[in-house]
């Protein structure tokens, strides 16, 4: 198998893969990072989003391969429990979710948004997330918890 390289959560990553293997099985089942999800499978969901050099795609059926140098942010890369990203710290006072299947997805494609549009109208969040499903209704509290996140990035610290 070849060796590949990859930018994971700002750390050059090197691993043996077939390159026909999907971003969320690597990710997964050889770098140990589970907060992306397998969902559908069919790029339909959202739940193993991921950011590919900042933009918002799922890794269920993107061949590793052709992702060679490329950089990778996964919801382990936002932020930790001693220092959550602002996003996590939303989600978690907004209780924006139930079962959390979905959240890591939402989670990075909402930083996606965030990073190229800072103050985003309660509309412009719905439609970026408009792709990622969450079969818990928890939809007002996401956007919710977003808009709060966005607000608080605004502030200087």
């Amino acid at each position: 198998m070849p060796k590949i390289k990859l930018i994971v959560n700002g750390r050059e990553r090197e691993f043996e893969a077939d390159e026909r293997e999907t971003l969320l099985d690597v990710l997964r089942n050889r770098l140990g990072m589970t907060g992306s999800r397998f969902g559908c499978g069919a790029e339909q969901c959202g739940s193993c989003s991921v950011l590919i050099d900042g933009e918002d795609k799922p890794s269920c059926a993107i061949e590793v391969g052709t992702l060679k140098g490329k950089s990778i942010l996964t919801v382990e890369g936002l932020g930790t429990p001693e220092k959550p990203h602002p996003l996590q710290s939303a989600f978690l006072e907004k209780q924006a979710g139930q079962c959390g299947y979905c959240l890591s997805g939402i989670l990075v494609c909402a930083k996606a948004l965030l990073d190229r549009n800072p103050s985003p109208s309660r509309t412009e969040i719905a439609e970026a997330l408009s792709w990622h499903l969450c079969r818990c209704g928890a939809h007002n509290r996401i956007l919710d918890a977003v808009a709060l996140a966005a607000s608080r990035m605004q502030v200087p610290a």
